[in-house]
């Protein structure tokens, strides 16, 4: 707002800065062989916090560029901050997604060490490597994390209800993450992830 002299952007302006910083950020961590600058990428969200990447992106489509960068940093910073729950959802679905499971290339045992270097070798290749890749590992998480939150949501049912269907959206929820992800490792592949 202070650089538009007190006035909020239109969504037009707010949209085109959305796809920039992502096109900036993708392309000076993927230029770079500073490992460095990886890390600090990695990071952003210690750096600027969770909420300014949720202004810069989580209002953009899915399917773009800036809504993937989003949809990843969310994930990761779950993960960073509640590595138990992942390993619980992540362990209870293993057995429901075993090709899932080999695509995410988590570490065995995957217990809550094991999810956070997951989720930080999986954004670390947003920069690093395939960005494609990093995308399909990541909705592979998010498939195998869902099929456990759903399972875990059928086997607390019956003693609490509320708590069964809130765990059941939130697999929902993150079973659409993993469809866009996947798609959105599509649309790199043929350029087309903007």
């Amino acid at each position: 707002m202070e650089a538009q002299g007190g006035t909020v952007p239109d969504p037009a302006e707010m949209a085109e800065v959305a796809h920039a910083t992502a096109a900036v950020l993708v392309g000076a961590g993927r230029a770079s062989e500073d490992p460095a600058l990886t890390t600090r990428l990695v990071a952003l969200v210690d750096e600027l916090g969770l909420s300014t990447l949720a202004e810069l992106w989580a209002d953009r489509p899915a399917r773009t560029l800036p809504g993937a960068l989003w949809r990843l940093y969310a994930l990761h910073e779950w993960v960073q901050r509640n590595p138990e729950e992942a390993s619980a959802d992540y362990t209870a679905g293993v057995r429901f997604t075993d090709v899932n499971h080999a695509v995410a290339g988590v570490a065995e045992p995957p217990g809550p060490q094991e999810m956070r270097v997951l989720a930080d070798v999986i954004l670390r290749g947003v920069f690093e490597g395939d960005l494609a890749v990093a995308l399909e590992r990541a909705a592979a998480f998010c498939r195998v994390v869902a099929s456990g939150r759903a399972d875990r949501a059928d086997s607390m049912d019956s003693h609490d209800e509320g708590a069964a269907t809130a765990q059941t959206r939130r697999a929902a929820y993150l079973l659409a993450t993993g469809e866009d992800l996947q798609a959105c490792a599509r649309l790199w592949r043929v350029d087309e992830l903007l």
